[in-house]
């Protein structure tokens, strides 16, 4: 199969999306359209109260991003608005939900249509609502089967995931299904029935001890709570792969025959060269340390610089789904591709602290007309130690001048608020992404490697879906491509996690 062959599998296909809004999604969406724009429908479901909320959502979110304008320059902005209106169907629903929350006449004519289902529909967040991610994540890849099993021409069910799923353990993890509750945690099964009921119980409780009905941040906190202490509970570092796991042990259960590929990326970065290179939306894994390096925000932090860090360009990620897609249409049975690259092309924590001190040496901050020279940051190999300099260092400081603040009738208050906030902030950032600073496993990589080779790629087709690992420098991406395209992105969007 060549590249022209890959792009013939999408004519003449009604393809539903869900997650269209999301950064994989984008791209899944801009890169069928350009490559198959015979594609007969995609249908694009979104969270939203009606169609028309629908269609705003993916005009702003979605076909108004920077990332369609090789589309728009490739037909013109008459062509491009003539390919949309013929091509994209915007939907009203909810992938949380039976149906998807659509009307059983509307959702019984779709199923009619459908030839292939993308359900890339996902919350992200490592501190998310327990009650929103196991909708979305876990509940999400149930309805999609159910749903998919009523579309009688359906050739593929297409489920997006992360390789993460397997958790943060040492050796080679395979690209094998999960199993229906089996936890991480040794003598711990995992009971996903008694996990909605618990989120059920824990918010109906909340609600009757509330003094103020209005008061939702009390909910919001203690679900995000909840979701990180029953995720650590069984294993996993946090709710977005706790969930994500439950997802796929739901597929598993109720995909029956269905032709099913499972896409587990490792860490997703900004585009390597497709459809041009550095498109990137929301900060990701190694993002936030990026962009704390250029604020020198982060003194010190945790890990082993020797130590791999498995990430993969989004559009190699999207590039192998769709020869994936086109490989197995049809083909009944569950298949399952980590996207990786730790054993092909190692990304280890000295060539992400060299490219960024190579990048900030070339282009420093600037300050009042004067370049600030940016400082290695402190890297502690025991989490340990790392908590007891901060605590030494900063917080035993600002709690001193928490109390002198009292004592002078709150004279420093704002100052203190403001460097606790940042603690806090670091040390739930640390919380959070310190299992993936110490991770030993690697993932095994044998079925993408067999489908590479499944693919004869020549001449320029073979940037077409490119995603040979081994063909990129690093140093050179991160240098030239991901640092410039994180730092335009995080100078918008400080302090999320």
């Amino acid at each position: 199969m060549d590249a022209r062959a890959v792009a013939g599998c999408f004519r003449g296909k009604t393809i539903l999306v869900t997650g269209s809004t999301g950064f994989l999604g984008k791209l899944m969406v801009e890169k069928i359209l350009r490559v198959q724009p015979d594609v007969k429908k995609l249908y694009l479901l979104v969270r939203a109260p009606d169609v028309a909320s629908a269609e705003q959502r993916i005009l702003t979110q979605v076909l108004g991003k920077d990332l369609f304008n090789t589309l728009r320059e490739k037909h013109g902005l008459a062509g491009f608005q003539k390919l949309i209106k013929e091509k994209i169907v915007p939907l009203a629903g909810d992938v949380g939900s039976h149906n998807f929350r659509l009307d059983n006449s509307r959702a019984d004519d779709l199923c009619e249509e459908i030839d292939i289902i993308i359900h890339g529909a996902a919350t992200t967040s490592f501190y998310e609502r327990y009650d929103v991610a196991l909708a979305t994540n876990a509940l999400g890849a149930k309805y999609g089967c159910e749903f998919a099993k009523k579309c009688p021409n359906l050739e593929l069910l297409l489920h997006v995931s992360t390789a993460f799923v397997t958790g943060t353990q040492d050796g080679l993890l395979l690209e094998k299904a999960l199993k229906m509750g089996e936890s991480l945690q040794p003598g711990y099964d995992l009971d996903i029935e008694a996990e909605l009921e618990l989120v059920e119980k824990v918010k109906t409780e909340l609600t009757a001890s509330k003094s103020s009905s209005s008061d939702k941040s009390l909910e919001k906190t203690a679900m995000k709570e909840l979701g990180l202490k029953r995720a650590c509970h069984f294993g996993w570092p946090n709710v977005y792969t706790f969930t994500k796991a439950m997802g796929e042990m739901l597929l598993e259960q109720h995909r029956g025959d269905l032709p099913v590929v499972n896409i587990r990326p490792t860490m997703v970065t900004s585009t390597f060269q497709d459809p041009f290179p550095g498109w990137i939306e929301g900060a990701r894994t190694i993002d936030a340390m990026i962009v704390a390096y250029n604020e020198q925000a982060f003194p010190c932090f945790v890990g082993d610089r020797k130590d791999t860090m498995d990430a993969v360009p989004a559009d190699m990620v999207v590039n192998a789904t769709l020869v994936a897609m086109a490989v197995h249409l049809n083909e009944k049975g569950h298949v399952i591709y980590n996207v990786c690259s730790a054993l092909q092309n190692p990304l280890t924590g000295y060539v992400l602290e060299d490219a960024c001190w190579d990048y900030f040496s070339i282009y420093p901050r600037v300050q009042n007309g004067k370049p600030l020279k940016n400082k290695r940051p402190y890297v502690f190999k025991r989490f340990a130690l790392f908590r007891a300099y901060l605590m030494l260092v900063y917080k035993l400081p600002l709690e001193m001048l928490h109390a002198v603040s009292l004592l002078f009738c709150g004279l420093f208050s704002q100052y203190y608020i403001k460097q606790n906030r940042r603690y806090n902030f670091l040390m739930l950032l640390v919380k959070l992404y310190a299992p993936y600073a110490f991770f030993k496993g690697c993932f095994d990589d044998t079925n993408i490697r067999r489908l590479r080779m499944e693919v004869k790629m020549d001449g320029n087709a073979s940037n077409i879906f490119n995603f040979d690992i081994k063909s990129m420098d690093w140093h050179s991406y991160l240098l030239n491509v991901h640092v410039p395209a994180v730092l335009k992105y995080g100078r918008k969007n400080k302090g999320s996690v």
